[in-house]
């Protein structure tokens, strides 16, 4: 336990004096870090960030899902080359039709839902889907660039109003209710999606003059 925790704390220490060479864009290098394969405390640093320098959290959004679409470039090659039976292995049967089905009805929305959710939410395994089914690349990075702004925008304004803090209460409510938390995304993006789209039925329907 000694030895774990040690280990933790010369990692923790690692990250923090890498943060400190990089200034403000140490934020997008952990995001892209973190997409690349590598696992990175990508929402405790942006909540670190933007409750140092609250003007400037708009930045710090940006520059993280930048930094995520730009490090999920790695992995869409993998999948891309021969991510299949990389994919097959850590999924089910089941679960990779599945996964393999949604990227053939909504590539688009398949790929952005899960790249608003932070961890436990599989999201590399969604990359590696997108690449598998040959979604397309331009289509891949504004996909998952809009799904981390959504995610990092909202944990920011949380920070701002409740603190870094927030980032350990939010993961651990994502983890106890995931399934609830998952239904009710789903549910705000099908509706909005819905508005959006009578709204633009209407103005179609208007007459013209």
């Amino acid at each position: 336990m000694k030895t774990i925790t040690h280990i933790l704390s010369r990692y923790t220490a690692w990250i923090f004096g890498l943060l400190a060479v990089l200034g403000i864009w140490g934020v997008f290098v952990i995001a892209f870090a973190d997409s690349a394969l590598l696992g990175m405390p990508i929402d405790a640093i942006v909540a670190t960030y933007v409750y140092q320098h609250r003007s400037q959290f708009f930045v710090y959004v940006l520059l993280a899902a930048v930094g995520s679409a730009l490090g999920s470039i790695p992995l869409y090659i993998i999948g891309y080359i021969g991510g299949e039976t990389v994919l097959r292995k850590r999924v089910s049967e089941e679960r990779f039709q599945k996964i393999h089905r949604s990227f053939e009805e909504h590539e688009f929305w398949a790929l952005m839902f899960p790249g608003m959710f932070p961890p436990p939410m599989p999201f590399k395994i969604f990359v590696l889907g997108a690449a598998i089914s040959e979604m397309n690349f331009g289509h891949f990075l504004l996909a998952i660039f809009l799904a981390r702004c959504v995610r990092f925008f909202a944990l920011a304004l949380l920070t701002l109003y409740f603190g870094p803090q927030i980032v350990g209460f939010l993961g651990g409510l994502i983890r106890q209710h995931f399934y609830w938390v998952a239904i009710f995304l789903v549910a705000a993006g099908l509706i909005t999606w819905l508005v959006l789209r009578m709204k633009k039925n209407n103005r179609s329907s208007l007459p013209r003059e």
